[in-house]
């Protein structure tokens, strides 16, 4: 029976790779695939285990695992409804309308650098459909939007590494005390700076970048866009309660959902009163009820079936053996890590870093894990189908899968391996200051005690 629950895995896994030529939803496979798998288990009287190895009951490993999964999902829930509300009011023109420059090298620049912050704090998904919809105002001709777009998407995925709430696989690691908020950021934010401006600065010299962006002609005034009421304060709400999850989380040691759910009910209720004056179909436009019925549930339902069905070979223990054999074969754990930053390319990064959390067993803040949320965050931008931005980007502009493996992948990947290097060098300069002991989690300390201190108590947030 163990090697049934493994087949399924294996088949429901390949589905999943394939959904594109199977025409079929990946959550499909992942939901039947988690399902079978606990179920084999269960027919079968298979042992299961704790992360310790010690032999435990069936019904309390089940429970832990859906638990586990429950902080990721309630987690993305609440990033994706703030995310949608702050859209909803079109609290992002804030920050495009200041965009006039029409010369391409120029756009571009400003391109990766609102990705790459934008990414940071909502996540690279979000962040790359927000631009996507601002290039299609500001470079009309698509033949020249696409490049911007697929440099916004290598931008956006570098930007969700260094940042704990930047993407699902960062999540996961931070959610599941793999990392920290300030040993991410300390490791990470110079090889993702790395990762973004190497492939800006050798696009800007191609010559489909020369010149300025071609502009329709001017054929009478254009019609002006609605103003929403409270979009700027919506805006501030929104990404302020995001970036104050990863503090609410070092204040008060508690888990990061838990911070989400106080800044999604803060971001709820200012929404509540922006539009006390509005008809009820005008409010409800606005709402977030309205927020909440936009956000892609297939994904959050894909991330449960994959999670628990990764989790089934875990309380299994196959993925300790997998570990340990490949431990035997490649002893270099840099060269496997740097090898499924690549993989991500191919395959989706979500179950490569669920299977990675299971598959070793190293202190919080390891280096495993910081370079583990660099490769497989960055590495999916190799291939348009690679990351969660690259798909959305592909479906919202049509590019081809084709066009984009010749003319981005390469950049994509000159970028993925100055920044693994980077990642190397740079860890060998802090990197105990990551140690247990070593001085980032004091420096950190200190610095919110100082806050304290000087805000006679409350100052901290």
């Amino acid at each position: 029976m163990f090697y049934t629950v493994i087949a399924s895995f294996v088949i429901g896994y390949l589905a999943i790779v394939f959904e594109h030529p199977l025409k079929l939803d990946k959550t499909v496979p992942a939901l039947i695939m988690a399902a079978l798998c606990w179920a084999f288990i269960s027919l079968g009287h298979l042992p299961v285990y704790d992360h310790h190895g010690h032999e435990v009951a069936m019904e309390p490993t089940l429970l832990h695992h859906i638990g586990k999964t429950s902080e990721i999902l309630i987690f993305l829930i609440g990033a994706m409804t703030i995310v949608e509300l702050i859209d909803l009011h079109k609290g992002f023109s804030a920050i495009t309308d200041r965009i006039k420059t029409t010369k391409k090298s120029t756009m571009l620049w400003l391109i990766t650098v609102l990705a790459f912050f934008l990414s940071a704090t909502l996540d690279n998904l979000a962040c790359t459909i927000v631009l996507v919809s601002l290039l299609r105002k500001l470079v009309p001709v698509k033949e020249e939007r696409i490049y911007f777009v697929s440099l916004a998407v290598i931008a956006a995925n570098a930007g969700g590494a260094w940042s704990p709430i930047g993407d699902v696989t960062t999540t996961m690691l931070w959610i599941g005390d793999k990392i920290t908020t300030q040993g991410l950021i300390i490791s990470l934010v110079i090889p993702s700076i790395v990762c973004a401006i190497i492939p800006t600065l050798v696009m800007t010299r191609m010559p489909y970048m020369k010149g300025h962006i071609t502009l329709p002609e001017d054929k009478g005034p254009k019609k002006a866009e609605k103003v929403i009421k409270g979009g700027t304060t919506m805006l501030i709400v929104g990404i302020g309660g995001l970036v104050f999850v990863p503090i609410f989380k070092t204040v008060t040691h508690l888990p990061p959902y838990v911070g989400m759910m106080l800044s999604l009910g803060i971001a709820w209720l200012v929404s509540e009163y922006l539009h006390p004056d509005e008809d009820f179909e005008e409010k409800h436009k606005l709402s977030a009820h309205n927020a909440l019925s936009r956000i892609e549930m297939s994904s959050i339902m894909f991330f449960l079936g994959i999670l628990m069905a990764v989790a089934s070979l875990e309380s299994l223990g196959a993925l300790a053996s997998l570990a340990a054999s490949m431990d035997e074969a490649i002893p270099n754990r840099d060269l496997v890590i740097g090898v499924l930053g690549l993989g991500s390319a191919l395959i989706d990064n979500v179950p490569l870093v669920a299977a990675a959390m299971g598959m070793y067993d190293v202190p919080t803040d390891a280096k495993l894990w910081h370079f583990l949320a660099y490769s497989a965050g960055t590495g999916g931008s190799m291939l348009i189908i690679g990351s969660a931005a690259g798909v959305a980007a592909m479906g919202m502009e049509r590019i081809d899968f084709m066009w984009y493996l010749k003319n981005i992948a390469w950049l994509a990947l000159v970028g993925f391996i100055a920044g693994a290097f980077a990642f190397l060098g740079w860890y060998e300069l802090v990197g105990h200051l990551l140690e247990p002991g070593g001085g980032g989690e004091e420096i950190i300390n200190n610095a919110v005690d100082s806050l304290g201190t000087h805000g006679g108590g409350s100052g901290h947030h």
